[in-house]
């Protein structure tokens, strides 16, 4: 399967000041209403491939929430920021049959939806891949069942064609070498590329092609470790591609301009986005 990126979760316990926060770096998200389970409910950032963040936040005490939320509710109540990722399939179960057959872990598929607020309601089967929470290491898959045009509206209006879509999920892992080897065998993948970077503290594996790096912490003690023990390894960073890179990087007042695997990438201010790592790439 290729891996085509869905969309990016970015969790947290209040979506109105997760709304706010994303403002007031320039990236002004829509409110796509509440979910099915009448659990949560969430906000969007769309890109012109048809890619999106989501932002998500309790309605209601998520504690016991089942299915595909059951795993976020420790990511939503902690503040997360980046907690879970998606890829868009054409057919959950083949898909599903054929990541069992490689030995890995699926549970599902299950229906999901949800209402849109000018009342369309959309729906969508997803399937869980891998023994942790939905889109945790292993993203989880999703098929729409309404138009994806329902679910994905064009892209919004604060990122243009500036932003071309969710370019790269940063996954924080605990051991480099298992985590790559299961990456390879549920997609068929090539050895990736490996960046020991002693400034940053971590080995970033990248497998080209992908929207996937892996990065696991060269020290015993560091931000990665502490996030890993309270969240489990998830998604620790997502990276928005860009064609045009000075130009977001002045639009966004982008800071700690750096180089992976030969591309140009820079980062808002977490502190503004309630802790949340993103940043752009070129694309």
């Amino acid at each position: 399967m290729r891996l085509q990126l869905d969309h990016g979760t970015v969790c947290g316990s209040d979506l109105e000041a997760m709304r706010r926060a994303f403002r007031e770096v320039g990236l002004t998200t829509s409110y796509g209403g509440p979910h099915a389970n009448g659990v949560t409910h969430m906000d969007l950032l769309a890109f012109e491939d048809g890619s999106y963040l989501e932002l998500i936040g309790p309605l209601a005490a998520v504690g016991g929430a089942a299915g595909m939320m059951s795993g976020w509710a420790r990511l939503m109540e902690g503040d997360a920021g980046a907690g879970a990722w998606a890829v868009r399939s054409s057919d959950v179960d083949t898909e599903a049959a054929r990541l069992r057959a490689a030995g890995i872990e699926v549970r599902g598929p299950e229906a999901g939806g949800r209402r849109r607020p000018d009342g369309s309601a959309l729906e969508w089967e997803t399937a869980i891949v891998g023994p942790g929470a939905a889109g945790s290491m292993l993203p989880f898959v999703i098929e729409d069942k309404t138009p994806h045009g329902l679910r994905v509206p064009a892209a919004s209006s604060c990122v243009g064609d500036l932003i071309s879509g969710v370019a790269v999920v940063v996954l924080g892992v605990r051991d480099l070498a298992s985590s790559v080897k299961l990456f390879r065998r549920a997609y068929n993948l090539e050895e990736p590329r490996l960046d020991p970077r002693e400034d940053l503290g971590l080995t970033i594996a990248f497998f080209p092609g992908t929207p996937v790096m892996l990065a696991a912490a060269l020290k015993d003690h560091s931000w990665l470790i502490e996030r890993i023990a309270r969240f489990g390894e998830c998604p620790a960073a997502f990276l928005l591609g860009t064609r045009e890179f000075d130009a977001a990087t002045d639009r966004y007042r982008l800071e700690n301009p750096d180089v992976w695997f030969g591309r140009k990438l820079a980062w808002f201010d977490e502190s503004r986005l309630r802790g949340t790592k993103l940043g752009v790439i070129e694309a």
